[in-house]
């Protein structure tokens, strides 16, 4: 008789139907699998009521722990109505070979990646706010650690090929000032901003490499180079494994809201609101109080915030002045501003009783709130919330629905021209796409 089978009748009673399994297995080309087993495992361990002890109802599958050099997979099968066992094994010389993995993995399925990620990448673009930030919310979920970034293109700071400055000394101020606000509100957090200068396709592989990134994240862009700048960033990522996650939140309506596909949107306003009136805008994201720490691999160096010279543009230009004082960059001047404005329309008497479009309220009958809009200091959805919250408050003398029937007309047609620029950004739409038109009915 096989000397297992002897052991396992000295050790305990066994029924003649797991003799036969064990037999059959002693006999198989895997003989020396079952040996090691034998070694590793007390005698008893495949009797049935130890077996039962394990699994209050019978798995169709358990596996066991490596627990030898010469034995690197286990897999336990057994069924209600007959168990039984099989060995499966792979050997190897040098357990070196095919070391354990102890950390996180990266998720194959972006929806799936809460809590598993390492270190993440968040790569600012026209999105420079903490509040209602679903790209800055989402990697702090997902990750460990979370590596703020903002690239200063220098493409963005040459001559067009008009011969113009794509970027003026004005609008590069402000920008800076942007950039510092968001800095320290991510440092009150508990984080930091890593400023460069460089392409984005170069300095985040580099950033990735350094702190082993598992993914990017960023809001999408509409205009033609920024959409290019994506498709450059997930290519170079996509060749050093690194995933890329993109999210919306520049416009008041969400893209994936849209009760058609963009590629199909109509080329004038009229036909667009028609389309999205009673569309349900999408509530605003909690400010986090707290962010995840900078990833402690790669040691990288937050970097200073480049000024005007920096970037290669005169602070003098025209003997004018570098920037306008009475307007500074940034997500708390943003939110200063738009409650300032809100109080304005609340203390503001009606404009007519027509609930006419051009009763706008503010200094030159405008709220200027456009620069940190631009900029993503502020987003559409907190401008209207705050407005609402004002307008129901009371105390003003013009009523709730006509003091945000002519905010919602700015901000419809500001979506319509972020969304028909989107489409005409996507390379398959280039040559066919249409002019974007007004007409009559969009004032109706």
């Amino acid at each position: 008789m096989d000397p297992k089978l002897q052991n396992l009748e000295t050790s305990g009673s066994i029924s003649e139907e797991e003799k036969q399994q064990l037999a059959i297995v002693s006999s198989s080309p895997f003989a020396t699998a079952s040996l090691s087993l034998s070694a590793i495992l007390p005698t008893n361990f495949f009797t049935q009521s130890k077996i039962s002890t394990l699994f209050s109802t019978p798995p169709t599958k358990a596996k066991i722990p490596t627990q030898a050099t010469s034995l690197t997979r286990l897999s336990l099968f057994s069924s209600a109505s007959s168990p039984k066992l099989s060995f499966k094994s792979t050997f190897s010389a040098n357990p070196l070979q095919s070391p354990l993995t102890l950390g996180p993995r990266r998720p194959s399925d972006p929806s799936n990646a809460a809590g598993t990620r390492r270190a993440c990448i968040v790569w600012f673009r026209n999105d420079l706010r903490v509040h209602d930030n679903e790209c800055l919310n989402s990697a702090n979920n997902d990750s460990m650690s979370v590596l703020p970034v903002y690239c200063f293109d220098p493409r963005a700071y040459e001559k067009s090929s008009s011969g113009f400055d794509k970027t003026g000394p004005y609008r590069a101020n402000f920008l800076i000032e942007s950039v510092s606000d968001l800095r320290k509100n991510l440092q009150a957090r508990g984080s930091d901003l890593v400023v460069r200068i460089g392409r984005p396709e170069t300095v985040l592989v580099e950033l990735a490499k350094a702190i082993g990134a598992d993914a990017v994240y960023a809001h999408r862009e509409v205009s033609h180079d920024e959409v290019k700048a994506e498709d450059k960033i997930e290519e170079v990522m996509k060749d050093e494994g690194v995933e890329v996650k993109y999210f919306w939140g520049s416009t008041l309506y969400h893209l994936d809201d849209l009760p058609f596909k963009l590629e199909e949107m109509q080329s004038n306003y009229g036909g667009f609101k028609e389309k999205v009136q009673g569309l349900e805008i999408r509530k605003t994201i909690e400010t986090l109080d707290e962010l995840k720490g900078l990833p402690s691999r790669g040691d990288v160096e937050p970097g200073d915030i480049p000024n005007l010279l920096d970037l290669g543009l005169n602070p003098s230009q025209d003997g004018k002045a570098s920037a306008n004082t009475s307007m500074v960059g940034g997500e708390a001047e943003a939110l200063q501003r738009l409650q300032k404005f809100a109080a304005e329309c609340q203390a503001q008497p009606p404009k007519g009783n027509n609930g006419s479009h051009d009763s706008i309220y503010g200094a030159n009958f405008s709220c200027k709130i456009s620069p940190w809009l631009t900029l993503g200091c502020i987003s559409p959805r907190s401008m209207l919330d705050e407005l609402k919250k004002t307008a129901t408050s009371g105390g003003g003398s013009g009523s709730p629905d006509t003091e945000m029937n002519w905010f919602m007309f700015e901000l419809l047609w500001r979506d319509f021209f972020r969304f028909i620029t989107k489409k005409c950004s996507a390379p398959r739409k280039q040559l066919e796409a249409t002019p974007a038109t007004a007409c009559t009915s969009a004032f109706a």
